[in-house]
């Protein structure tokens, strides 16, 4: 299976500061990718050089195109949402459909008007007139209208209260991905994408520190609970990072076989947001 982006060696420096360093991934088709880092890790400067808005050095290839070279047609198949919605404060939602139908060659304004059917915008609102969360739906809305073989979304519900971002995901996953279609994500509120997520990449300083399907993070990543008369033969067994409760410990391991765990405490598959700070302030990354 052909990927649909291809980095390797990926990276880019403003002027001394290196902002991704040496970074080499895949994104395959059909898949839903988290791109997971802290303020600064490198997570928007990764999405300008796929989107073709930033120079680097290294090898990307993003639908067997090179974003430098080959922008404006890369653009025919790739949508992308901002974390600031970008569209013109002034113009009506009808004007807005028709103009996406006059300069996309992909659009298909039924797709759009059968989703906003489903929202409360008008044809007759104008952007400005708008809460986000309404924006971010017509935002949507003009994605479901493109044939896009890459959704890339950046921070895409940041602002939004929780309904509107519960609803925002549910409609990804019910309209627009399948086995074509792939979506990378950036976003702060790991436990709320953890469920649709089928990979993850983490990345901090500019350096990938970890690239996983969800579903191997299990046989490589455990999390123990121990009491306190057990902490002492825990951390013989080198844990990835620890974290202090009222009267207990909970510990991530890399590596550990869960039947030398088992003999201590509880033993689960650390959630998306547990693993990230583990490997983000643990051990193999001070």
């Amino acid at each position: 299976m052909t990927a649909l982006v291809n980095a390797s060696g990926l990276t880019k420096r403003y002027g001394k500061f290196t902002a991704v360093d040496d970074v080499s991934f895949q994104i395959q088709p059909g898949r839903i990718v988290g791109l997971v880092g802290p303020n600064g890790a490198g997570k928007s400067t990764t999405l300008k050089a796929i989107l073709g808005l930033a120079r680097y050095s290294g090898e990307l290839d993003v639908l067997g195109r090179s974003p430098r070279k080959d922008r404006a047609d890369l653009m025919r198949h790739l949508s992308y949402i901002a974390d600031v919605a970008a569209l013109p404060e002034w113009i009506k939602v009808s004007q807005l459909l028709i103009l996406m139908g006059d300069t996309h060659p992909a659009f298909e304004q039924k797709k759009a008007l059968d989703f906003l059917a489903r929202t409360d915008i008008k044809m007759s609102h104008k952007v400005r007139q708008l809460s986000k969360g309404m924006k971010t739906q017509l935002n949507l809305a003009l994605v479901m209208g493109i044939d896009a073989k890459l959704l890339v979304l950046d921070e895409p519900t940041l602002g939004l209260d929780i309904i509107y971002r519960k609803k925002f995901y549910s409609q990804l996953l019910n309209e627009y991905i399948d086995q074509d279609r792939t979506i990378l994500v950036t976003t702060h509120q790991i436990e709320e994408i953890e469920h649709i997520l089928t990979d993850v990449l983490f990345i901090n300083k500019g350096k990938l520190i970890l690239n996983m399907p969800m579903d191997e993070i299990g046989d490589h990543y455990s999390q123990l609970t121990v009491g306190r008369d057990q902490v002492a033969r825990a951390r013989e067994l080198n844990p990835l990072y620890e974290l202090e409760l009222m009267n207990e410990t909970v510990m991530t391991f890399k590596g550990v076989p869960r039947a030398h765990l088992l003999e201590l405490g509880e033993v689960t598959t650390p959630r998306l947001a547990d693993l990230f700070v583990a490997c983000i302030e643990g051990k193999d990354h001070e």
